[in-house]
């Protein structure tokens, strides 16, 4: 083959790879742009748990909304299968204090280790049941996503208050601010528990806005692999 050939090949092979590399690029949220588009956290309206065997090794797949009914599908699910070793997360979160409950059960089967595999998402609730785990691994891909806690979307309940009065929804407005100050202080403890710094809620979940607005859209972020170990999210050097 002539010189001429080899480069004119070399070229094709590295547009090719060039192409192909694009192509896999996650296309970026500009509103959150720590955050691709669309992540991958399943579109399950609640949360399946499937047992099933990757690569030798017997794994529960948790995946989709976090309902208040998981914590007791999840301890279930552990008693008939005591043989699993991982717990693979994706959800896109739900239930708050569904998820502290996921987390502790997990945490009462010691050395049961959670992941979020790459190109995956965990957001929210999810958070919660992942820092359970012990110990905690993130695949390079995989996305651990947080943001603001807060009550403020149950538009159904605001709107109805609404309608009800002044009184009425002065009494919601004082309900929420008073579960959000209680759910504030359970997440602390929670983290504690878990052995991951504070400085997650303090220095990333708490700088997050609960709600976008006209200047700035973002409301949530994408730890990076260098932040999850720095919070001690994930504590495995696999």
């Amino acid at each position: 083959m002539s010189s001429r050939h080899r480069l004119v090949r070399i070229a094709l092979a590295s547009a090719a790879l060039a192409c192909l590399t694009g192509a896999a690029k996650a296309k970026m949220d500009p509103a959150n742009p720590t955050c691709p588009l669309s992540p991958d956290w399943s579109a399950n309206t609640t949360m399946q748990l499937t047992p099933v065997v990757r690569n030798g090794t017997k794994v529960l797949l948790a995946e989709g909304r976090i309902d208040a009914g998981v914590p007791d599908r999840l301890k279930k699910a552990l008693e008939a299968n005591p043989d699993v070793a991982e717990v693979w997360l994706r959800s896109p979160g739900g239930d708050a204090r569904a998820g502290n409950a996921a987390g502790r059960v997990i945490r009462q089967n010691m050395g049961l280790m959670t992941r979020i595999p790459a190109g995956w998402a965990c957001f929210s609730a999810c958070n919660f049941i992942f820092m359970g785990g012990q110990p905690r691994v993130i695949d390079p891909g995989g996305l651990f996503i947080v943001h603001m806690f807060t009550r403020t979307g149950d538009r159904q309940s605001i709107d109805m208050s609404v309608a009800m009065g002044t009184d009425a929804t002065r009494e919601l407005i004082g309900d929420i601010e008073q579960d959000a100050a209680l759910l504030a202080s359970e997440d602390n403890d929670f983290l504690i528990r878990m052995g991951v710094s504070r400085k997650l809620l303090t220095e990333v979940m708490y700088q997050q806005k609960a709600l976008a607005n006209s200047e700035d859209k973002s409301t949530r972020r994408c730890l990076t692999q260098a932040e999850v170990k720095a919070y001690n999210v994930a504590n495995n050097n696999e």
